[in-house]
C-alpha cells in the first residue's frame, strides 16, 4: 500500500473506508515493545528501499523508532534485518545475508 511520503511499503496499512481514517505501521506494531507511529516517520524511512533493492524473502526486518543526538525532536525509524534461512544478522540489508543469493559466475572477479 502507499504510504504518506508517496512510496509502496506492505508494511504500512491504511483504512479510508466510509469517512474512516487509520493508518499504522504494521513493522512498528510487531516490534517489542510496540512503537508508536506518525506520518512523518514514512518520509525517511529504509523500508521501502530495502525492499525494492533486495526481495530476499528469508529476510525478516525489524524496526524502531529512536531519535538523533543532533536532532532530539526527529524521530526516524532504524530498521535491522535478520536471515533466517542461515540465522545470522544481516549488516546491510540492501545487499543480503551473501548465502541465500549468490552472485553467478559471471561477475565473479578471477584472480
Amino acid at each position: 500500500m502507499k504510504t504518506p511520503a508517496g512510496t509502496e511499503c506492505p508494511h504500512f496499512y491504511g483504512d479510508y473506508h466510509r469517512g474512516r481514517d487509520t493508518e499504522e505501521c504494521r513493522l512498528l506494531q510487531s516490534s517489542i515493545p510496540p512503537q508508536p507511529y506518525t506520518t512523518d516517520l514514512c518520509e525517511k524511512c529504509p523500508v521501502p528501499g530495502i525492499l525494492r533493492a533486495n526481495a530476499c524473502t528469508d529476510m525478516r526486518l525489524n524496526g524502531h523508532v529512536t531519535r538523533s543526538i543532533f536532532d532530539l525532536f526527529q524521530r526516524r525509524v532504524y530498521v535491522t534485518a535478520r536471515c533466517e534461512k542461515t540465522s545470522q544478522r544481516v549488516d546491510k540489508p540492501e545487499i543480503g545475508c551473501g548465502e541465500c543469493h549468490p552472485l553467478p559466475p559471471i561477475f565473479e572477479v578471477k584472480k
